[in-house]
Order: C-alpha cells, then sequence, then structure tokens
C-alpha cells in the first residue's frame, strides 16, 4: 500500500500544480489591467467591483448634487431680486459670476485629486463643503433678519452688507463644492470600466450617456418638483429639500465603498508640467537638436516613473518638447526631473496641450446655456404660464423644456440611433465625439436664432404678457439638444484623450469652459449695457418690455456661427494620442520608438 502511495504523490502534485495555475490564469483574467485597486489596496477583481454594480451609486449622487445645484441657480436670480431687492441685471450677473466660479474651481478640484487625495475622497470631502453651504442658504432664507425686510413703501428696501455677506458666502461654499465634484465624478465612474477589455469600455461609453440623463434628470427634478414646493410652501422649503437629498446622497455614496474601483494619485500634475517646459527650454539653450540617433530618456522598468500611471509611448507632434527627455550627460543624475523627464511625462504634457485648440472651440457655446439661468427665465416671468383657470407654470419651472428634451432624447440616442449609425459608419459608438460636438455646436446657433426672434415677436406684441409662454419652447428645445450632443461628446473626448496621471485635470478643463462662459457672458451683458445707454437707455434694462434683447440674442447667434466654423478647422486638423503614436516596441523593460525620421531608444536609469 506505501508503495501505491508513494507512486500516486507526483500525480497528486502534478494535478495541484494544474489546479494552481489554473486558478492564477483565471483570476489574471479577472482582475483590471488598469491598476485600479479596491477599498482594501489589492488590483481590483471585475466580478465584485466597478462596472455597473458601482456606477448606479455614483450616477445617484450626480442626481442629487445637480437637483441642488439647478434648484439654486434656476431660483437665484428670482430670489435675489425679490427678496434681497436687487435690479435685474445685477441679479442676472451675479448669478452667472456665482456659475462661473463654480465651474472653474473645478481645476482646483481636480488637482487635488490627482494630486493628493485621488477622486473618491475628494468628492466625499467637497460634498460635505457643498451640503455646509446649502444648509446655510437653508438658513438665511428662514431667518427674517438675514433678509430686508417686507416691503411696503417705494424705493424698498435693499439687503445689508452683512445679509449679502452670509448668502455669498453660503453661495461660495456651494461653488466650491461644485468645484471638488464635478471634475471627478464622471471620471470617477468611468475609472469602474476597464479600457483593456472591449465589453466594459463599451459599457463606459454607456455610462457616459446615462451619466448625462443622471445630470438632466437632476435638472428636471429641481425645475419641476422642486420649483413646485418652493412656490406652494416657500423659499426655506425650496432650499431645505434639495439640502436633504444632498446629505444623503453622499451617505449613500459612502456606503457603497466595497464596490468602487479606485485610482492612486499620481502627484502633481502641474509641477510635472513644468519640470517637462523648464528641461526642454534649457536643453534648447544647450544647443540640444533632434537627430537620427538622439536617444530620449525612459526608465527601465515595467511601470513609468509617475506613480499609479502605465507608460505612454512616444508621438511625433510637439517635438520641441522631446528636448526635455535628451539624456545630454550619460554620467549625469537621470533622478532629477527639472534636468531630464521621461518620454512618458513628456507624453502626459503633450495630451494636454493636443486638447487646448478642441478646448477653446467649444467655450462659446456655454455662453449661450448661461442664458437659461438668466435671461431666458427673465422672459418667461413676463409672459402667460397659465395651463387652466387653476394651474399657472412656475417660473423656474420654464427650465423643464431644456431638461425633459434631454431626458428623452439620451435613451433614444443609446437605444435607437447608435445601433443604426454604427452599422452605416462603423465606428462603435454611431459618430465620434468631435462629431457629436459639432453637432452640437450647429444646433446652438439655430437655438439663438430662434431666441432672438421669438423675442423680436414678443417684444413687438400689442399684449407682451399675455404671450403664451410655449413660444419660448423651441430656444429650450434647442439649447437642450445642443447640449445633449455637445456635452456627452465632451465627457467622452476629454476623458478619452486624458492620461492615467491628468484624468481628473481634463475633465476639469472642459467644466472651466462652462464657467468662463458664464464669466464671458457676464462680460458681453456689461459691454452691451454700458456701450447701448445702461441700465436706463440701453438694449438691456430692468423692464424687459423696454430692452432690445433681441439684439443681444442676434450678437450670440454671430459668436455661435463663428465658433462653429472655427471649430470645424480645429477638428480636421486634430490629431488624436492613438493616431499620433509612432510604433513602439519593448525589449526587456525598455522602449525603443521607430519612425521614417526619428530613431529613440530609452536610456537605462542610473
Amino acid at each position: 500500500m506505501e508503495n501505491f502511495a508513494a507512486k500516486d504523490q507526483p500525480r497528486e502534485k502534478v494535478k495541484l500544480y494544474l489546479v494552481k495555475n489554473l486558478q492564477e490564469e483565471t483570476l489574471s483574467k479577472t482582475l483590471v489591467s488598469n491598476d485600479c485597486v479596491d477599498f482594501r489596496g489589492r488590483i481590483a477583481d471585475k466580478r465584485t467591483t466597478g462596472g455597473w454594480k458601482a456606477s448606479p451609486f455614483i450616477i445617484a449622487n450626480e442626481v442629487a448634487e445637480r437637483l441642488a445645484f439647478f434648484a439654486i441657480a434656476v431660483n437665484m436670480v428670482e430670489y435675489l431680486v425679490l427678496e434681497m431687492r436687487q435690479s435685474l441685471p445685477v441679479a442676472a450677473t451675479h448669478v452667472t459670476d456665482w456659475i462661473g466660479a463654480a465651474y472653474v474651481l473645478t481645476i482646483f478640484g481636480a488637482f487635488l485629486a490627482d494630486a493628493y487625495l485621488g477622486r473618491f475622497k475628494t468628492i466625499i470631502v467637497f460634498c460635505s463643503i457643498y451640503a455646509l453651504g446649502m444648509v446655510l442658504l437653508t438658513i438665511s432664507a428662514s431667518i427674517d433678519s438675514l433678509r430686508p425686510p417686507p416691503c411696503k413703501a417705494v424705493p424698498c428696501e435693499k439687503a445689508t452688507d452683512g445679509q449679502n455677506v452670509f448668502l455669498f458666502f453660503a453661495l461660495a461654499l456651494i461653488a466650491l463644492g461644485t468645484g471638488g465634484i464635478k471634475p471627478c465624478v464622471s471620471s470617477f465612474g468611468a475609472d469602474q470600466f476597464d479600457e483593456e477589455d472591449e465589453k466594459e469600455m463599451t459599457k463606459k461609453f454607456a455610462f457616459f450617456n446615462w451619466f448625462f440623463f443622471a445630470i438632466n434628470t437632476g435638472a428636471l427634478l429641481a425645475v419641476t418638483v422642486v420649483v413646485y414646493i418652493k412656490e406652494e410652501m416657500g423659499w426655506t422649503w425650496g432650499f431645505g429639500v434639495p439640502t436633504v437629498i444632498m446629505i444623503v446622497s453622499v451617505i449613500i455614496l459612502a456606503a457603497a465603498i466595497r464596490y468602487y474601483r479606485f485610482q492612486k494619485p499620481t502627484g502633481s500634475p502641474f509641477t510635472r508640467f513644468l519640470q517637462v517646459m523648464v528641461a526642454s527650454a534649457r536643453n534648447h539653450l544647450r544647443g540640444v537638436n533632434l537627430g537620427r540617433e538622439v536617444q530620449l530618456y525612459e526608465v527601465n522598468t515595467e511601470e513609468s516613473d509617475i506613480k499609479g500611471a502605465r507608460k505612454l509611448p512616444h508621438t511625433s507632434q510637439f517635438m520641441f518638447l522631446d528636448k526635455a527627455a535628451v539624456a545630454t550627460d550619460p554620467e549625469a543624475n537621470t533622478k532629477n526631473r527639472w534636468k531630464l523627464c521621461t518620454v512618458t511625462q513628456v507624453e502626459e504634457f503633450k495630451s494636454l496641450i493636443r486638447v487646448l485648440p478642441i478646448w477653446a472651440s467649444t467655450i462659446t457655446l456655454s455662453i449661450s446655456f448661461a442664458q437659461l439661468a438668466t435671461f431666458f427665465i427673465s422672459q418667461a416671468s413676463i409672459m402667460d404660464r397659465k395651463l387652466s383657470s387653476n394651474f399657472t407654470i412656475p417660473v423656474g419651472s420654464v427650465n423643464v423644456f431644456s431638461a425633459i428634451n434631454a431626458v428623452i432624447l439620451v435613451p433614444i440616442h443609446e437605444k435607437l440611433i447608435v445601433p443604426i449609425l454604427s452599422k452605416h459608419t462603423g465606428h462603435r459608438h454611431g459618430i465620434t465625439s468631435l462629431q457629436r460636438m459639432g453637432v452640437g455646436l450647429f444646433v446652438s446657433v439655430f437655438a439663438l436664432t430662434s431666441a432672438a426672434l421669438v423675442e423680436k415677436k414678443r417684444r413687438d406684441s400689442s399684449s407682451p404678457s399675455d404671450m403664451s409662454v410655449f413660444w419660448l419652447f423651441p430656444q429650450y428645445f434647442l439649447v437642450g439638444a445642443a447640449e445633449v450632443f455637445t456635452y456627452v461628446g465632451q465627457l467622452q473626448f476629454f476623458y478619452d484623450e486624458a492620461t492615467d496621471g491628468t484624468r481628473s485635470i481634463s475633465s476639469a478643463l472642459f467644466l472651466s469652459e462652462i464657467g468662463i462662459g458664464s464669466w464671458l457672458s457676464t462680460a458681453i451683458v456689461k459691454i452691451v449695457e454700458r456701450t447701448t445707454g445702461g441700465e436706463e437707455n440701453g438694449w438691456l434694462r430692468n423692464d424687459l418690455n423696454k430692452s432690445r434683447l433681441d439684439y443681444f440674442y442676434w450678437i450670440l447667434t454671430a459668436l455661435n456661427g463663428f465658433n462653429f466654423l472655427v471649430f470645424l478647422r480645429v477638428a480636421w486638423c486634430y490629431e488624436s494620442r492613438n493616431s499620433a503614436t509612432v510604433s513602439t516596441r519593448y525589449d526587456n523593460g525598455s522602449v525603443k520608438w521607430e519612425d521614417d525620421k526619428w530613431k529613440f531608444k530609452a536610456q537605462p536609469s542610473n
């Protein structure tokens, strides 16, 4: 019996070895390839993390945040005019300035996420700041001493400096919270899908569509349910309900931590960008030239020198920056990135520069979006909003014309249009992200044209206040359609073109254009006011019936038309990160890039 047992031992060892290898092979196929980790710090497993197991919680948080933001945005002009006694142009300027600050602050939030905190921690921290701002805003609307007393005689008493400071501090916290949340939440959602997995890549594109659907669902609830609550129960309830929803959403987001995949912070991208600029300028001044046998430096390891980021292949664009990776002294310390950068670090900076023309050529569209919360609302406030003798549409709810358009179009586009277009174009998403953005920019021209024509008709009417608010439907509908195409295209484009270390920064870059667009809207309003006679005699007066708002809309139409032509040119010349890549070969951790002009070979690290 012992001899038989001895003979069976090798077979058992072989069996155990095969089983172990099979288990390891199966496990390797279920682990993500993008270095994301789970909440315990281990490489994330696709079976238990990410995908649509995690995404619903992220989308739910976005619905809550957008509900709160739009509940403020669509009502704040009315609140400032009626409660804080500000003039219409001043109130509109304050709202666009606030929206602008909220979106420009996304760059700060993205910096913290990419450099230090990571996306999830950044979202949690800034959601808490956001919720605090909402609490203070609700208090401002609740306590009589924080607002001017009821108006009993003209001129009405305006808000004191202390009352304004308290309100604007609350709004500042909300803007800061928005700045931290917005650049991270879409990227954090996209992190839940592995780019190397074809099935998950398809789901990632669907996530962007449903993420935009969530944004507009939040907006739709804000301009219907929340506005109705405000109209029926007052400002305290109008601000208090979104506050409670925001707090609950933070708790739900945090409770689902076990399902998330996390990208580790990669350090400050701005420092790395500055190092590339300094090193390339330094080598240029030292007379470094790029030739056929010039050597570019890359670390001789499987991972890149940037913590948590994969290596990037060399591209042929912006060759001047390659001088930052030229090893001029083989004996020098290769760890000093102010003197010698890796190819991956240079390519990371190139990826940012590459998208800047696209970013700049879509800013004008954000000026059109700014009108949704300002002059579009002001038009609706003096038009006939009666649906019946018993029901009048609240002013803040008129934005439903835009929000419901997006809520309807996204499922139709995802389930019907994309499959049809994919069959004809061969593109898995139907059309490219740049083409989607172009469609949105084109539609925006007609949106502002409609706004100008309707406003002229309203103003020339013998009884402007009797003109139905449904005349505004075309401009709201077209702005919503423009947003559906452009926003989703931008989400996809800026995420795909970003590198591992710049995902949040890239998202912030595109979001910041919404803020810059709001500020540009403010600047245009001020310029038009000053050049046409001011608030008393100009195109934009406190009384819209005496204003020439249609002229203002024609200016925006011309800007959008010119912007569309510029975008066509920029998009035509654009080379994506992948199309600009030259052939790559890996050899024992070192890298060699070859094309028709140059041959680059990585130096071993010292």
